[in-house]
């Protein structure tokens, strides 16, 4: 399954009012999300799922089998796994949305001298992509594990107003063996959890339209 808390993203040219120095509060009317497509190894079809918050702050998307490892019991290619999620988010009219923050949660065992990587970009439908923002976790290691990617005010890209974009979300998992031995041993790393619970949290940042 697959959980999303609402983001903020960053703004191509002006078209909100106010939006890079003044935040307003989320409307209170509902908010859609249409999830168009869900690609990618570490997703596939039927183990993402997306919510939105009830005061309209945030969506979560939530994985049930987005899992990278290497080692004993691994292919070739189970070192790195990926998931590009394509959404489109109904705001109410005079409303625009960024992706202000993002929270990652998820599990990792890594043996001595094994590392993992969390990595992700966002952008919309006809703008540039934004850059990749990683983080790494070095073995040993056996824990929940939680990153945040936070996006200056300044630099919110917003979607545009009167007119649906595709939000895309990319992601990504690596496992890395480094010095641990991959015949002897296996370390992995998962955004996900055997009872769902841990989630990917999107903040959204709002703005009023002309």
């Amino acid at each position: 399954m697959l959980g999303v808390f609402a983001s903020a993203l960053i703004a191509g040219p002006a078209s909100a009012v106010g939006y890079l120095d003044l935040p307003v509060p989320p409307p209170t009317d509902r908010i859609v999300i249409d999830v168009v497509t869900v690609n990618g190894t570490g997703c596939p079809a039927g183990t993402a799922a997306v919510a939105v918050s009830p005061d309209n702050t945030a969506f979560t998307v939530t994985y049930s089998a987005y899992t990278a490892l290497i080692g004993v019991g691994a292919t070739s290619t189970d070192w790195r796994k990926n998931c590009q999620l394509n959404i489109v988010v109904h705001v109410p009219s005079g409303f625009t949305y960024a992706i202000s923050k993002v929270d990652y949660r998820g599990f990792a065992s890594l043996e001595a001298g094994a590392s993992a990587i969390e990595r992700a970009n966002y952008y919309f439908q006809g703008q540039s992509q934004t850059a990749y923002v990683s983080h790494t976790y070095n073995g040993p290691f056996g824990d929940d594990w939680q990153s945040s990617d936070e996006i200056p005010i300044a630099s919110l890209i917003y979607a545009p107003c009167g007119a649906l974009r595709n939000l895309n979300i990319n992601t990504e998992l690596r496992a890395m063996a480094g010095t641990s031995d991959p015949k002897k041993t296996t370390s992995f790393i998962s955004m996900d959890s055997t009872d769902g619970a841990l989630n990917t949290i999107y903040h959204f940042a709002w703005a009023t339209c002309p």
